[in-house]
């Protein structure tokens, strides 16, 4: 079966990472193959979990490198999953429509600049909203701003701190919604007949 070739890329620890592998292998993502995970740091436990599965990795030291390894893998949807870095318009306009992020808020709360790990989750609780969530969406130049894909919402209960609060937006939302984004977009991709 055709699948299309994603690349993720990763700053931290790659929970979102394990949970894509994780789908991978139990077939939630069918359409497409995990082959290469880039992150622009070299102390990033994501690079273990893809070596210990078998992925290729790369430490990005600039952009132009980046997308020319990009464009010698044949990458066809990258992901950013716990990416750090805001990408220049030239590179997002190398993969339009063809890169995701994941937000841990229902966009449009509590995001744009700032407004990542833990204190979008510090904010939510500073706030005092009810529901929090996470939001699947297309990357454009303003950050987090693209098309959204998907949300699934999560409660906030009491005695919620930061850290509590963000595992459960992970569990109940982030790594059930991205690996489906993820299946839905490659099942394009493929169907389209538009891989690289």
């Amino acid at each position: 079966m055709l699948k299309a070739r994603i690349a993720v890329m990763v700053s931290g620890g790659g929970t979102n990472l394990q949970a894509l592998i994780d789908a991978e292998k139990s077939g939630i993502i069918k359409s497409g193959e995990i082959v290469l995970v880039a992150s622009d740091n070299p102390d990033a436990y994501a690079l273990k979990r893809a070596e210990t599965n078998g992925i290729k990795t790369i430490l990005m030291s600039d952009e132009a490198g980046l997308l020319d390894v990009l464009r010698g893998e044949k990458i066809d949807l990258i992901v950013l999953a716990g990416f750090m870095k805001i990408l220049s318009p030239e590179f997002i306009n190398a993969y339009r429509d063809r890169m995701i992020n994941i937000h841990p808020s229902l966009i449009p709360s509590f995001c744009g600049k700032g407004c990542y790990g833990i204190h979008v989750h510090e904010k939510a609780l500073a706030y005092g909203v009810k529901v929090t969530g996470a939001t699947v969406h297309f990357v454009n130049e303003i950050p987090d701003g693209g098309r959204i894909i998907d949300q699934k919402p999560v409660f906030i209960q009491e005695g919620d701190t930061p850290e509590i609060l963000q595992r459960r937006v992970m569990e109940q939302a982030e790594w059930i919604i991205l690996p489906k984004a993820v299946e839905k977009i490659c099942g394009e991709i493929v169907g389209k007949g538009n891989k690289q």
